[in-house]
Order: structure tokens, then sequence, then C-alpha cells
């Protein structure tokens, strides 16, 4: 990884939050999903972005070097990402991963120093059938047993069975992410708990509607039906995006296939304007 930096940037309410920063040129803001951080999610990729790209890993509340706080609602943490783009001084490019993408979407339809969005494989949780809800509602379950055991790796890889496919989970396994992540597990419990207490703004088609920079949607070839049923909802609502399917990828590329998204997110990001 090229020499790390970080930014930080102290929310209306008081709380710090940081992102590591690599590279040099435009500026591109990574939004990482609920289980790790900023770093963990996106460092593999941005390996691949660097020499192009200066490239904000941001976390959330206390993960990495965010402060932590007890409010992790979804309108706040919306809020975190625009006051965290506003405070670059220039227009950026959005992306994030899964919980990540859907936060870069409602960023993107109120902050104006929002340049282009393209989340990765964001969660569209309304469309979630019957059988998606039974099993993110298992993962849930598990990974607040294990929580309460003590046992935060365990934690981590109950709830990656929702979103990852068998095959996928076994991967990323191996790599240690979920045994990295493990520390984040209590709080990964409490995010969860405060978003199922709140409504999704990007389930109201108007917040969609209202983004008026360049956007697209990228998203696995191989990734569950769920995930690709929202890239769609995105793409038809969202005016004039499209949806950019990675071959052989699924939820997991940012770890899986890093090389991959990294050349689909500079395609999409070098062909719309950014700042000098």
């Amino acid at each position: 990884m090229p020499e790390r930096r970080t930014h930080h940037v102290t929310t209306t309410d008081g709380v710090t939050i940081g992102g590591s920063v690599h590279g040099q040129g435009p500026p591109l803001v990574f939004l990482q999903g609920v289980i790790g951080d900023g770093d963990l999610d996106w460092g593999p990729t941005v390996e691949h972005l660097a020499d192009r790209f200066t490239c904000h890993l941001v976390s959330l509340r206390g993960r990495g070097p965010s402060d932590d706080h007890p409010d992790l609602s979804l309108s706040r943490l919306v809020e975190d990402v625009v006051e965290y783009v506003d405070s670059l001084g220039d227009s950026a490019g959005l992306t994030g991963w899964s919980g990540g993408g859907s936060w870069a979407l409602a960023a993107a339809s109120r902050c104006a120093s929002v340049s282009a969005v393209a989340p990765f494989e964001p969660g569209m949780l309304h469309l979630l059938g019957p059988d998606d809800q039974a099993l993110l509602g298992s993962a849930v379950t598990r990974t607040g047993e294990l929580v309460a055991a003590g046992d935060g790796a365990a934690a981590a890889r109950a709830f990656g069975a929702f979103p990852f496919t068998e095959q996928e989970a076994v991967e990323v396994a191996a790599t240690g992410y979920f045994e990295s992540a493990g520390r984040y597990a209590p709080h990964l419990m409490s995010v969860l708990q405060q978003a199922m207490a709140s409504a999704d703004p990007t389930s109201d088609p108007a917040v969609l509607g209202a983004i008026d920079v360049p956007a697209a949607v990228l998203v696995g070839s191989q990734t569950k039906p769920f995930f690709a049923a929202s890239a769609d909802y995105v793409s038809e609502h969202v005016p004039d995006a499209r949806v950019h399917r990675i071959p052989g990828a699924a939820h997991a590329a940012p770890i899986t296939h890093p090389r991959a998204l990294a050349e689909a997110l500079a395609e999409f990001f070098a062909a719309t304007p950014q700042p000098v």
C-alpha cells in the first residue's frame, strides 16, 4: 500500500470521522460495508487505484481512525459522509460497498460536493423477499449470540452468511478478514439494530431520483439475486444510471476480485468530470 495519510472531519454532533488517504490524483471517497472498516474493506482494491486517484478510505463511527458515538442511525451515518466529502474542499467521486453503497447514494442525492457516484452492490432492503428476510434474520440472530459469547471473529463470519455465497465466505475467511473485523462485532450489532429501527433513505424513489451527477451501480455477475435486483432497482430510479457487471465476481469482490473492481471504478470515474 502506498504511503498513508489520514484526513479527519469533526461532525456537527462533535464526532471525529477519519479516513486513511492513499495516492495522488482526483479524489475518490470509499465507504465501508457494515462488517469491517475503511482499510479492511477497501485496502486491496485501492492498491490498484492509488497511482491514479487520491483515495479516502472512510471508517464508520467507532471503527478505524473514527471516534465512537452511540448514534449509529442511518440518517446520522449519511450525514457523516456528507460532512466528510464537503470537508475535502473539492468535489469528489463517491463509492461504497453494500451498506456503504446505499449511504453513498443517499449522500449523492443531497451533497453538492459529490461529482459522481458508483456504489458496489448496494442492498435495497425493501426488496428482500421472504427467503432473504429469513436468511438475514438468522444471520443477525446468530451474530448476536456469538457477540454475547465474546467470539468476534465467528460473529463477523456468521453475519457474512447473508451477503456472501458459501464459496465467497471460504475465500474471505482464508484472507483473515473475519478475524481482523472481529474486534468490531459488538459495534456491528449496534449498527444492525439501529438500521432495523429506522427507514432506509434509499427506499424512497425520490431520493434516488434526486441524484443529478453521473452514476453507475457495480455488481458481480455471480452475486446473489437480491443484490442483482438491487442494482437493477437503482439503475431504474437514478436518472441515466447504468449497471456495470464484473465477470466472475460476487458480493465479496473488494476482497476476492480487487483488481477487476478497481478497473471498473477507474473506468467510470476517469470518464466523469473530476476536479484537478
